[in-house]
């Protein structure tokens, strides 16, 4: 009877070494798809965590454009740029009170996250400033939309 139980016990041992190959291509199958949503997860954390980051950008350019304002009465032009922070402009109105080193701590001006530059539109009384987003062209819908400092309210605002 002990010696029945025992090749018993190892017959079934032998027939149940590894897995099968469907076994494993299951497996494998739901590794991916899991795989696939947390890298999608992910991805769209870091793409949001991108535009937060460009809108905090442009708040902060926002107060430093004010901060211009205030010192010179005026923003700078669409012509000027927003290279007038870093650099005294040389056309068009003369600020008086310009800062030796500019109103940014930097040499330059920042870049949106995707490494594009900010549009800075101005008439001298009000401003906006945009970034065109991730896919680095003007328009855009969902997570590709420009992302605006204020609501754009017709061009040129």
């Amino acid at each position: 009877m002990k010696k029945h139980l025992v090749k018993t016990v190892q017959k079934f041992a032998k027939s149940q070494v590894g897995f099968s190959l469907v076994e494993i291509l299951v497996a494998l199958t739901l590794l991916g798809i899991a795989g696939t949503f947390v890298a999608t997860k992910i991805f769209d954390q870091l793409l949001n965590g991108q535009i937060d980051s460009a809108k905090i950008q442009m708040q902060s350019i926002g107060k430093v454009l004010k901060e211009y304002r205030r010192k010179c009465r005026y923003y700078p032009s669409s012509e000027q740029g927003l290279q007038a922070l870093v650099q005294k402009p040389t056309g068009g109105k003369e600020c008086k009170d310009y800062p030796p080193n500019g109103f940014l701590e930097d040499e330059n001006v920042p870049l949106d996250p995707w490494d594009g530059e900010y549009v800075y539109e101005s008439d001298g009384k009000t401003f906006n400033i945009f970034s065109y987003g991730p896919d680095n062209e003007e328009g855009g819908e969902g997570t590709d939309a420009d992302i605006y400092l204020k609501e754009k309210k017709g061009t040129g605002s």
